[in-house]
Order: C-alpha cells, then sequence, then structure tokens
C-alpha cells in the first residue's frame, strides 16, 4: 500500500489535552494551531425537503453529544458534536491509510509535558455526510495515532471530532432533550419570540463561542468569568484558577487528576462553587473542576478564556448558536435536568475490549474510600453487587460509584488473576 506523506512540515506551540474528569469526561483542546488552508466546501442536501433545516438525531451517552458520519461515502462512523473544536479531526488514521489518501502536511504536535513529539497529518477533499447534510471537498486533521483513547475514558466508540468548520455557515440548535441537532439556513431562522427563551451575549473567536458568566466560589466575591461553550467537554464547568486573581479554590477541594494531557496528567482540584449565573439562572453547588494553566499557554490562542462550560450544565438549555448573526438563545424549555452526581468512590475505571465491556482500575484517588479498602491500580472488576462486569457498559458501572452516600458497593476482582472480594463504602468527597 503506498501511502505518500510529506516531510515533517514545522513544529508547532500546540497542545493537545483530553480533559477528563474521572472516566466520564473527554474533552478535546487544540491550542495554536494556525489557520488551514481551507478550500471551497461546496454544500449537498440530499433530501430535498430539508434545505431550509436539517435534523440530525444524535446519541448522548455519558454527556458526550455523538453524531453518526459517513466518512467518504463508504465508512460509517461516530464523532462527537464540539462547538469547541476549530476542525474536524479523525483519530483513527488506519481508516485514511485504508482508502490510502494522500498526507499533504505533517505537523508536529507538542505534547502536555513539552517534551512528547506527536503528529497530525492534514488531508484535502474528504466527503462528510451527517444525516442529510453532504459537505465535500473538505480539510481534515489526520492524528498519526490514536493519542485520545476516547472509548478507554467515556465507554462509548468514537472516531473523532465534528468541529466548527462544519457547521459554522448555519444556525445551530440543539435539543438535549429530543437528541435532535438542527442546522438551519440563515435566511429562513427567524428570532425566536417565547417566553422560555432568552438571549445571552457571545463573542464568537476561530468560529469558537465565548460568554460572560459571574462566579462565586465561596463568600460573597463574584467574579465574571470568560467561558468557552463546549459541547465536546462531558463535565459541567472547568476554571483556570490562574487566569484571575480572585479564582482561587472553594474550603473543600480534593486533588485530581482532571485531565490526560498527551505526554502526561494534568493535576488539579475538584470541588464545587457556591453558584454561577446564566443571566437570570442561577446555578448553585456547581461540581467544577479546577486547573492551573502552564505557563507555556498562548493566551491569544485561548482567547483569554478564564474556563469552559460543559454539557453537564449545558445540557440544561435547548442552545441556538446564530453563527453567522453570532447570536446565542437559549430556551429553557428544551433541556435536561441535572442528575449528574459526583463519584463517592475515588476511582477511575476504563474500558478495554472489542465490546467495550471490560473494565480496568486506571487510577485511585489517595485517602478515598476505594485506597481504603485495598484497591490497586490495575485491578480488573469481574463483578459488582454480584452482577458481572461484562454484561454492563462503562456508565452502569460508573453509576454504582455515583449512588448515595452511605451505601455498600460488594466488588470482586481479578489482581495477577487471582480472584479478591472487596466491599466499598461509599462516602463524599467535595
Amino acid at each position: 500500500m503506498a501511502i505518500r506523506t510529506l516531510p515533517n512540515y514545522r513544529r508547532l506551540p500546540l497542545c493537545l489535552n483530553r480533559l477528563s474528569w474521572l472516566s466520564a469526561l473527554v474533552g478535546l483542546l487544540l491550542l495554536g494551531l494556525p489557520t488551514l488552508p481551507l478550500t471551497a466546501q461546496p454544500i449537498q442536501v440530499t433530501n430535498q425537503a430539508a434545505r431550509k433545516q436539517i435534523d440530525i438525531p444524535f446519541e448522548y451517552e455519558n454527556h458526550f453529544i455523538i453524531v453518526s458520519v459517513v466518512f467518504n461515502n463508504i465508512f460509517p462512523l461516530r464523532f462527537i458534536f464540539d462547538t469547541g473544536a476549530e476542525y474536524t479531526i479523525l483519530a483513527k488514521r488506519e481508516i485514511t491509510d485504508l482508502l490510502q489518501v494522500d498526507y499533504h502536511k505533517r505537523f508536529t504536535l507538542q505534547g502536555a509535558d513539552l517534551r512528547t513529539e506527536l503528529y497530525a497529518y492534514l488531508v484535502r477533499d474528504i466527503s462528510l455526510s451527517v444525516g442529510a447534510m453532504r459537505q465535500s471537498k473538505r480539510n481534515i486533521l489526520v492524528l498519526e495515532d490514536d493519542y485520545f483513547r476516547f472509548e478507554e475514558f467515556s465507554g462509548v466508540q468514537v472516531h473523532g471530532i465534528l468541529g466548527a468548520d462544519f457547521f459554522r455557515n448555519f444556525v445551530v440548535r440543539i435539543n438535549y432533550k429530543k437528541r435532535i441537532i438542527s442546522l438551519i439556513d440563515p435566511q429562513a431562522f427567524h428570532q425566536p419570540r417565547h417566553r422560555d427563551v432568552f438571549e445571552v451575549p457571545v463573542q464568537f473567536v476561530r468560529n469558537k463561542p465565548y460568554i460572560q458568566v459571574p462566579v462565586r466560589i465561596a463568600g460573597d466575591t463574584v467574579v465574571n468569568t470568560r467561558l468557552l461553550m463546549d459541547t465536546g467537554a462531558s463535565l459541567a464547568l472547568l476554571l483556570y484558577t490562574n487566569t484571575h486573581p480572585m479564582l482561587g479554590l472553594p474550603p473543600k477541594v480534593i486533588p485530581s487528576n482532571i485531565g490526560m494531557g498527551i505526554g502526561g496528567f494534568l493535576e488539579g482540584y475538584l470541588g464545587r462553587i457556591a453558584n454561577l449565573s446564566i443571566q437570570n439562572h442561577t446555578f448553585h453547588q456547581v461540581i467544577t473542576n479546577f486547573q492551573e494553566l502552564p505557563d507555556y499557554t498562548d493566551t491569544l490562542a485561548t482567547a483569554n478564556r478564564n474556563g469552559i462550560l460543559g454539557n453537564q450544565l449545558l445540557q440544561q438549555f435547548e442552545i441556538l448558536l446564530d453563527y453567522p448573526r453570532e447570536q446565542l438563545f437559549l430556551n429553557t424549555d428544551g433541556g435536561l435536568k441535572n442528575r449528574a452526581a459526583p463519584d463517592y468512590s475515588g476511582l477511575v475505571v476504563i474500558a478495554t475490549g472489542a465490546s467495550l465491556n471490560q473494565f480496568t482500575i486506571f487510577n485511585i484517588l489517595p485517602n478515598s474510600p476505594a485506597t481504603r479498602v485495598g484497591l490497586h491500580q490495575g485491578d480488573l472488576l469481574k463483578r459488582i453487587n454480584g452482577i458481572p462486569a461484562s454484561l454492563m457498559s462503562l456508565r452502569d458501572v460508573n453509576a454504582f460509584f455515583h449512588r448515595k452516600p452511605g451505601r455498600t458497593i460488594r466488588l470482586q476482582i481479578e489482581r495477577n488473576g487471582v480472584r479478591l472480594k472487596k466491599r466499598l463504602l461509599l462516602e463524599s468527597l467535595i
């Protein structure tokens, strides 16, 4: 098989982050990537009746919006719908290898540790079909290796990320309750006039939406933060503590590996803030990740943001993003109630195997219930409360550890070929 690659093109000051809170969170942050040489992208709509509005069903798994994508009219794939990503990215290079595509430019990426070298390729003239929407002659990025391991940390099969370059010419409606994304012709769109709908000032930087959100961490001090609306992140809120002098930690936090950047873990904390407000809607005791940005972070590339709003909070609205006019409307009648509970075990579990039904303890929080009962990194979960783990999904497994504090979870694990039984008492960590 002849695969043509060009020599190393340039070194980019780029950090690829997979944001993960325990095993429920994967997000993508691309910093410092120069604008890709986009070519004309003719849009073909296969359903004539859908020219003014195309409805795309999605799956909502572990707080990820996942859409079906047909890649180059051949491969049915699954991509995360990501308003926080500027470009569409394929994480599985074996697909483009099989198609014998030309890799036009090879980018050298820096890992989060500033030592590990990683690579991505620019690929041209790709066709992507999502529902009745077909776009051809597209440029996308293809990772040289699957650095993100989406499946392990989310328990969901994902092949890539559908970025803003795919939907930036439309008004995008995200209805979490009905699980439908609508791409609306801007000429056919009329601003909603309903008591449940309100407009929120928004700024688009490189096609990514930012809003101002007053945040009260503790006490009476309110910080007006600038947050990225990121449907590619399954968390509720992430705050960068070193981007504002008043963005400190709340009184009760736990140290946590809040993310796994390429080349190493990103250390931070997990806690709750007192409240945050979006217009007149206030959310109390929001579970929040806290991270200190590395000194080498390019503030222009991050658009001087103070953090990220993810799906666990965004899902409480129906979202209308008018990209051409740079407007944002939120509808309180089209959202889901936030029933997400925190972890009470201290475990990070990943899914492996062809069917993603083998579960391994990837990490354990110090001084947590999991450490006290003697669980170890690398232990295999075989049974939970008597139920074979192989019959579960990662979401099912994690649901046991998100039950109310005071509950006892019976575990059967396998360590070095030996079966052991453990009784895990859940307790509040934050």
